[in-house]
């Protein structure tokens, strides 16, 4: 079995034209995308959406992709951060049903969002 928490993927708001909430999509397959109203919800969506696009490749007998194929970012960094932030943070993380890395990683996303958003406008 695959661990597809090893695969990088993007998220990224979507306009209230385009429905509201996040849509994730993953480099290593173009056919794979999925969103939510939360950057959570969307990468619950989009990790589910990718373990059946892998299965319906294994399925037809199609290649998969290694993780990161195409680049050479690991997704991985560590950050000290203070006592303080990392009880608030595992606090919200608990209260939303998600690891803190999960948490974590909404936030950045959502902040790159509407850093990019605020750019375009």
């Amino acid at each position: 079995m695959r661990d597809i928490s090893q695969y990088p993927f993007e998220i990224r708001p979507l306009s209230a034209e385009d429905g509201g909430g996040y849509l994730i999509s993953f480099p290593d397959f173009s056919e794979c995308i999925s969103d939510g109203e939360t950057p959570a919800e969307a990468i619950r969506n989009g990790l589910d959406a990718l373990a059946e696009t892998i299965a319906a490749l294994e399925g037809k007998g199609l290649p998969v992709p290694e993780p990161d194929s195409g680049g050479v970012y690991s997704g991985r960094f560590v950050q000290r951060v203070p006592k303080s932030l990392h009880a608030r943070l595992s606090a919200r993380a608990k209260q939303e049903g998600v690891s803190m890395n999960t948490l974590v990683t909404s936030y950045l996303a959502e902040s790159l969002g509407a850093r990019d958003i605020r750019q375009q406008a």
